[in-house]
């Protein structure tokens, strides 16, 4: 059952959000966000040089499956955004505690259980996902090395989720930047200075999680004591006060697992249609992780706008929340494709000097270049129902177009090779988009309608 939003009577007194208040959050989230596809081109670029596109290869599938388990668990940073706002909204300091301590708490026990059942997994995904023996190998000590990053990972992810709730994002953007910079830094320094391969890279990913994390933590631990209030033990320590959490994140969960299915399923068949378009998408989905990011930086704005309007019972702050949000994600998806249609060329020269990978990239280009345009739409009202908690309604959007949108649109677009894959992607996008907007406007906007306007 989906967690029951406020009602109001009328209109709120609220201070209407302004500008400043979504780039006091919106704009260090878009550096933090797009840090991290920067660094998935850093360690594109640092073995795209190498001798062997096998390793370029490996990277792509060993991102791919780290992507599918990490992100699979976003549903930490998505559903403690907007309980903390909420109970930010609401100045609940108890509420605050619970929402942090319960998500570190169940990012914890995820965590452990990834490590102990590393080898099944590692063994399921790398089959899966079916490339060449080389490459499957190389993936494979990627991934051996990368799974002891998991602890650190989640506890990010409470922990960016519980500031972005208290509408407090330079915390967030520098846990990025540590978790970014360090990682860049060993990156160059392992496979560079030292001549480590796959491995280097791997395990600059680890050291550079756990150091974002204790920078996190840090800033944690001086907001709480600034906030006077009690951890509720008995909130953090009985199954059934976990019953709201999991009734959230469970529905995020699936929803997340179904995006990273589309993802993976692209990664998937382009490994069945020969290594070189293989490499060619990995380095095109970088485009696509820089979008995403980038506009998530606004979307958490709105997470943030939104959950706070709910918990303050103001129905006009929710309206004008988000279209503030949607104005500025539309201008910044028109700059994303512009900056593609002029530099995306170049981008893609830096990223690798294989001729014939570089040649088909710039071939499929052009979906990268429509891409930020189709799917800004879906990204901020993600957002929005992030801070509304419209799980549940989220993940039924996102089962829809997964099942009765692309993989429709994949099968009978086949005949199209890359084109059609790349084509059933934006159909999918864009099905979310159309589903969040009605969605919005039928069940959000109707949580905090005035009671006279009510059945």
């Amino acid at each position: 059952m989906e967690p029951p939003t406020a009602a109001v009577s009328g209109l709120s007194s609220t201070r209407l959000p302004q500008n400043k208040d979504m780039w006091r959050i919106a704009a260090p989230m878009i550096i933090s966000n797009v840090s991290v596809p920067l660094l998935g081109m850093v360690d594109t670029g640092v073995t795209g040089h190498l001798e062997n596109s096998a390793y370029l290869g490996a990277v792509a599938i060993g991102a791919t499956i780290f992507t599918f388990i990490y992100m699979g668990m976003n549903f930490l940073r998505m559903g403690t955004t907007g309980l903390a706002a909420q109970s930010f909204g609401a100045d609940d300091n108890d509420g605050l505690r619970a929402s942090l301590g319960q998500a570190l708490i169940v990012g914890l026990v995820i965590a452990l259980l990834l490590i102990a059942f590393r080898i099944p997994i590692g063994e399921l995904a790398l089959s899966l996902l079916g490339a060449d023996a080389e490459t499957q190998r190389y993936a494979g000590q990627y991934f051996s090395i990368r799974i002891w990053s998991a602890p650190g990972t989640l506890a990010n992810y409470a922990l960016i989720g519980w500031f972005i709730g208290l509408q407090n994002a330079r915390i967030p953007l520098l846990i990025f930047l540590t978790i970014n910079v360090t990682n860049i830094a060993l990156d160059l320094f392992f496979v560079i200075a030292l001549g480590m391969k796959i491995d280097g890279v791997a395990l600059a990913s680890v050291i550079a999680e756990y150091s974002g994390f204790l920078v996190g933590a840090a800033f944690a631990v001086s907001i709480l004591k600034a906030r006077a209030g009690h951890w509720p033990i008995n909130r953090l320590t009985s199954i059934t006060a976990y019953k709201a959490f999991f009734s959230i994140n469970a529905n995020l969960f699936v929803r997340t697992m179904a995006l990273m299915f589309t993802l993976s399923f692209i990664t998937a068949r382009s490994a069945r249609l020969g290594g070189q378009i293989l490499a060619a998408n990995a380095l095109l989905l970088n485009f696509q992780h820089l979008t995403a990011f980038g506009l998530d930086g606004i979307a958490h704005a709105a997470e943030a706008m939104v959950g706070k309007a709910i918990g303050e019972k103001s129905r006009e702050a929710l309206v004008h929340s988000v279209r503030l949000t949607l104005k500025w994600s539309v201008i910044f998806a028109a700059g994303f494709t512009a900056v593609y249609v002029f530099a995306g060329p170049v981008i893609i020269s830096i990223l690798t000097d294989l001729p014939d990978v570089r040649e088909t990239a710039i071939r499929y280009l052009p979906w990268m270049i429509a891409s930020p345009l189709v799917s800004v739409w879906c990204f901020l009202y993600d957002g929005v129902y992030v801070g509304a908690t419209r799980a549940k309604d989220m993940r039924n959007i996102m089962l829809f177009s997964t099942v009765t949108v692309f993989l429709p649109a994949w099968y009978f677009l086949q005949p199209l090779g890359n084109d059609g894959l790349w084509l059933a992607f934006l159909l999918f996008m864009a099905s979310r988009g159309v589903g969040m907007h009605l969605g919005y406007r039928k069940k959000v906007l109707q949580s905090l309608a005035p009671r006279s306007n009510r059945n």
